[in-house]
């Protein structure tokens, strides 16, 4: 087998930390389960990071990074404000990614202990609304949408979002994820204006 270049190693690491984190929660990761994914000592790990929060953040940047890029792209598909702000509920409805989702959960429990992971979160969080943001200012542009604040619009959707997703992952069967985004677009369709219907799924709109 042909050695790793330092690189590749430092992505090894942070592949075999996701499954962990992702088996067994945030929390409950340490060096010597992540050493043990690999079939390798602690040391190596201490080599390629200074501290356990380090790798975390870096882990849970991938993960978040990524379904951040997809979610963007996704809503870049379209000119049609609407049409992009529905698509960005499609994308987003984490509650139907329950190791997705509990990630996210599990990060935010952690932020207070943890300063690498705390900076990654909000980091990304706001990004998130400022994706949501952005795209309900180009719906006002447009004349499709009324709002007064995007900004505190967009930070609501979000945390609607996240806390109907932390009820359906949390609570099973009290909230369902088909529920939770109806609500979510439904609330989305008073706070800018829109006729009833006007963020359903693409799926939905397909029937």
């Amino acid at each position: 087998m042909a050695r790793m270049t330092p690189d590749e190693r430092r992505e090894a690491i942070v592949d075999a930390t996701l499954r962990v984190m992702i088996r067994q929660g945030i929390a409950a990761t340490t060096v010597r389960d992540v050493a043990g994914e690999m079939g390798t000592s602690s040391g190596l790990i201490h080599h390629y990071f200074a501290s356990m929060d380090d790798l975390l953040a870096e882990a849970f940047d991938r993960v978040a990074s990524d379904d951040l890029a997809r979610t963007a792209s996704a809503v870049a598909a379209s000119d049609d404000p609407v049409e992009r702000l529905a698509t960005f509920f499609d994308v987003y409805n984490r509650s139907g990614d329950d190791w997705g989702m509990q990630l996210w959960l599990d990060a935010w429990a952690e932020a207070s202990r943890r300063p690498a992971l705390q900076q990654t979160s909000r980091r990304l969080n706001e990004a998130w609304q400022a994706l949501v943001a952005g795209l309900i200012r180009d719906g006002v542009a447009a004349g499709s949408m009324t709002c007064d604040d995007s900004n505190a619009v967009a930070w609501r959707i979000i945390s609607l979002l996240d806390g109907l997703a932390l009820q359906v992952i949390a609570h099973a069967h009290l909230v369902v994820p088909d529920d939770a985004t109806a609500w979510a677009r439904g609330y989305a369709e008073d706070e800018l204006a829109l006729e009833r219907g006007a963020l359903r799924s693409k799926a939905h709109h397909e029937m």
